[in-house]
């Protein structure tokens, strides 16, 4: 039914398998693409971590008053948090 391919990965260019296993998982899902990345480089997309350039900023969280340090720019209009007051938004 499925056999493994190799595929080119269009970050850094090296190849990986995509496995029978990962190829039924796809159909499964309803994924009508192959991937186009290897491991590495989903996990460093996913994580954020292409080339390490993440700017983040530092607020004041509108609940305790502690550093807040954000992944985007803070508006004056919305309220921030830090992330254990983050959470206690959120539950």
């Amino acid at each position: 039914m499925f056999q493994d391919k190799t595929l080119i990965c269009k970050d850094c260019g090296d190849e990986f398998v995509f496995t029978a296993g990962e190829q039924e998982f796809y159909k499964e899902k309803g994924f009508t693409n192959e991937p186009s990345r290897c491991k590495n480089c989903r996990d460093a997309k996913k994580n954020g971590s292409r080339g390490g350039n993440r700017e983040f900023f530092i607020a004041t969280c509108a609940e305790c008053g502690g550093e807040a340090k954000l992944p985007f720019r803070p508006r004056d209009d919305r309220p921030v948090y830090c992330s254990d007051c983050f959470s206690k938004q959120k539950a």
